[in-house]
């Protein structure tokens, strides 16, 4: 399993996100993965099983979401960063809507 998952919800709509891109960029700046949300809203596999100690980005790109479901977006990306410490796994769910943004950390 992926150190990092996320999930994104539409909440505009009140329905999971399908087809929003995301990529995790480490601390020293470098991509490590990319995906995108499936029908339930969910990245499961993004990155490796571990990453080491440090800030990592998540990049959203809700402009092509929004676009795709013929919605303007006030917002194009969506850019949460997070700590990566010693828990064994980090889920980032991303809340959306076309005005705003909220993200916490999961389980």
């Amino acid at each position: 399993m992926s150190h990092v998952t996320t999930h994104v919800l539409d909440t505009a709509i009140g329905a999971p996100a399908a087809g929003v891109r995301v990529s995790l960029t480490g601390p020293d700046g470098a991509l490590i993965a990319t995906g995108s949300t499936d029908a339930d809203g969910r990245v499961a596999d993004l990155g490796p099983d571990r990453l080491t100690p440090g800030e990592y980005r998540l990049d959203f790109t809700t402009a092509a979401y929004f676009g795709a479901t013929g919605r303007p977006s006030f917002y194009p990306r969506a850019v949460v960063y997070f700590m990566v410490e010693d828990a064994p796994h980090y889920h980032v769910p991303l809340l959306l809507s076309p005005f705003g943004y909220s993200t916490y950390r999961g389980s």
